[in-house]
């Protein structure tokens, strides 16, 4: 007496055409290369900030400028610079230079302070009407 199989049925697979499975890979490796190249280049002109590791960032600069307090760091990765500038504990100015200029006016004084990207920090005093 044969014994009974435990499989009544087949299942049957539909095969998609090799030809349509290459072309599927192909258009996902190039979107992921396309993306990956866009990531590198936001990072490196600066634009990313937030696909910057800590590590990326150099030491913090101190300095003073105009009776201001002000502590500068740059990336070494791309083109971004952060400033922090105290006037004691009357006004406290952060200004974050992420592949373009950066650019603030205290409210205690009138100073205008900018920030470039390579770690640049200026003051200037509008002149008066």
């Amino acid at each position: 007496m044969p014994l009974a199989s435990r499989r009544t049925h087949t299942r049957t697979r539909t095969r998609r055409p090799a030809r349509a499975t290459r072309r599927a890979a192909v258009v996902a490796a190039t979107l992921l290369v396309a993306l990956s190249a866009a990531a590198v280049a936001a990072v490196r002109e600066g634009r990313a900030p937030g696909l910057m590791p800590e590590r990326s960032w150099g030491p913090w600069t101190d300095g003073s400028i105009e009776g201001w307090s002000t502590h500068v760091r740059v990336n070494t990765w791309g083109r971004a610079a952060e400033a922090d500038i105290h006037f004691g504990k009357a006004e406290d100015i952060v200004l974050q230079a992420y592949g373009k200029t950066a650019r603030e006016t205290s409210m205690t004084g009138p100073t205008v302070f900018t920030l470039t990207p390579d770690g640049r920090l200026t003051a200037s005093r509008p002149s008066a009407p």
